[in-house]
């Protein structure tokens, strides 16, 4: 394989994190104080299309796809390194935890869902990483790949006003975001009950 190959996953996830800082700066840059207006269209009456935050939403799905591929491809070329591993789970955090904290700052979402995702995060990462240092191979399990799944597509939703489905009523994105919220908190103590040996004191 060549050397531009061994490289993908870690470019990839470089990508990401480029990605999401683009995203921020998009999210949060005070574009109106230089003149600077994104269109908003009027759907049927009641469904406002931001270009802005559809621009996000379209650099939000790419970013999210190399989150899939890089690790994808290191494990099946058996690319994956603990630099990998790292650059891997500073780019989620960036990316996801960025964007929830930004959205709930504007208004989209409720504070307890970056509150309870964000608090379970850093709580299950102390528990991988302790178990790390004991010598156990640490992975994902399905629960919490079900919700990094329903986040994704809640907060795609969310940036695309619940576009076509907000025009019957059906309000998907706020159904995706409260069970990935759900789902962290399941998974979150799923991990505690897999870990929890290693907080035992002799």
């Amino acid at each position: 394989m060549k050397n531009v190959n061994k490289n993908l996953p870690n470019n990839l996830t470089k990508l990401r994190i480029v990605l999401s800082i683009v995203i921020i700066i998009l999210m949060l840059f005070p574009f109106d104080m230089i003149n600077v207006n994104f269109p908003k269209y009027l759907i049927n009456g009641n469904v406002i299309l931001d270009l802005k935050l559809l621009i996000v939403a379209v650099l939000f799905i790419v970013a999210s796809l190399t989150d899939f591929f890089d690790g994808k491809i290191a494990r099946k070329y058996n690319l994956v390194s603990d630099y990998g591993k790292v650059m891997d789970a500073i780019a989620d955090k960036i990316l996801v935890n960025g964007l929830l904290i930004i959205l709930c700052g504007q208004g989209y979402i409720s504070p307890i869902i970056p509150t309870i995702i964000i608090l379970r995060d850093t709580i299950t990462n102390t528990f991988k990483m302790i178990a790390g240092n004991n010598g156990e191979v640490v992975g994902a399990i399905k629960t919490g790949k079900f919700k990094t799944a329903f986040l994704m597509i809640g907060i795609t939703l969310k940036l695309i006003g619940n576009f076509p489905l907000e025009l019957i009523n059906i309000s998907l994105d706020d159904f995706c975001l409260i069970t990935a919220t759900v789902l962290s908190i399941v998974s979150g103590i799923e991990y505690y009950n897999l870990y929890k040996k290693y907080f035992k004191t002799e």
